[in-house]
């Protein structure tokens, strides 16, 4: 899995779907992580776009709110990107 801390250190990363979805149309970003527990169409949404932009897209083994948690924020996170 990747490590989020090191990912939230290092790169300026976008938190949320719609944030994340703008952002892969304007080609602002190379990967997107999606948590396990992520809504069906969303993930079908984002993985459709990230191959027309050949940007690399991981499903993380953690829940939302875990990876809410590991991101230091007080709220559920499902789509995150960098």
């Amino acid at each position: 899995m990747t490590d989020l801390k090191e990912i939230m250190k290092k790169e300026k990363v976008i938190i949320g779907t719609e944030r994340t979805i703008k952002a892969m149309k304007n080609n602002k970003v190379k990967n997107v992580l999606i948590s396990n527990n992520c809504n069906e169409l969303t993930k079908k949404e984002i993985i459709h776009l990230a191959k027309i932009s050949d940007i690399k897209v991981e499903i993380l083994s953690v829940p939302n709110q875990e990876v809410g948690l590991l991101c230091k924020k007080p709220f559920a996170i499902s789509v995150l990107s960098y």
